[in-house]
């Protein structure tokens, strides 16, 4: 698994850092970055549901 953001798109609403704060964080800039871009299996779930819950749809996994 991989994730990714699309930058256009992304408006750092932090609902992805809120549900996985171990793989996203949102900087004081309002930028977001993921820190874990290819997360360990026992964060999938996790990073599955954030990337859902993105409400731009900015988030996407490549398996």
């Amino acid at each position: 698994m991989k994730v990714k953001v699309d930058e256009l798109v992304c408006e750092a609403n932090a609902v992805c850092m809120g549900l996985a704060p171990e793989v996203f964080d949102v900087d004081d800039d309002d930028q977001l970055h993921i820190l874990i871009p290819e997360p360990p299996p026992e964060l999938h779930d996790r990073v599955r549901h954030a990337v859902r819950s993105c409400p731009k749809a900015a988030l996407s996994i490549e398996e």
